[in-house]
């Protein structure tokens, strides 16, 4: 590979890095934009459901970024089991999870 070759291959690869970095980062932002799908239920101090079965909605605000993407990455794909997050969740986008568990981790 000639020396132009290389360089381009380089670049182009660091940009992709700096992109998924970028985007994988999430934007407490955009997040705050995005929260009115959440905060129906998780924006009631004390809030609990009864369908399928009694349960008691956490609080989002202060949770970890990363435990906030975990969960919604396996409502969506129906490791955790609960409908309404299941419907939420298939409707996000990576980006959007990343967004909302910014903006609730820094939230509180």
């Amino acid at each position: 590979m000639k020396k132009p070759a290389f360089f381009c291959v380089l670049l182009c690869g660091l940009l992709t890095i700096a992109a998924n970095l970028a985007y994988a980062a999430g934007d407490p932002v955009a997040g705050q934009m995005k929260k009115s799908m959440c905060a129906g239920c998780h924006g009631i101090p004390g809030y609990r459901v009864a369908y399928p079965e009694v349960y008691n909605v956490p609080k989002l605000g202060g949770q970890h970024a990363a435990y906030i993407i975990k969960a919604l990455q396996e409502y969506k794909s129906g490791q955790r089991v609960f409908p309404t997050m299941h419907a939420i969740a298939s409707s996000l986008s990576d980006q959007d999870m990343a967004d909302l568990a910014a903006y609730y981790a820094q939230a509180k």
